[in-house]
């Protein structure tokens, strides 16, 4: 789909389009920190919901099927 509207750009507007070929790795590669960020912060979350949540979790014994 996404090749498809770039098709389509490229017949209506060929500059535009090659400036988003260009562009589109240019910033992948600067939103690679963000995404490193987020998953940090993703893991330190986790970790943290696991620590409050275990003594509920030695409490009420092992979840019954």
């Amino acid at each position: 789909m996404n090749f498809l509207l770039w098709c389509i750009l490229l017949v209506l507007c060929w500059p535009l389009a090659l400036l988003a070929l260009v562009a589109y790795p240019l910033v992948w590669i600067l939103l690679i920190p963000f995404r490193i960020v987020g998953i940090a912060v993703d893991g330190v979350l986790g970790l943290l919901r696991a620590i409050v949540t275990f003594p509920l979790r030695l409490v009420t014994g092992p979840r019954s099927l």
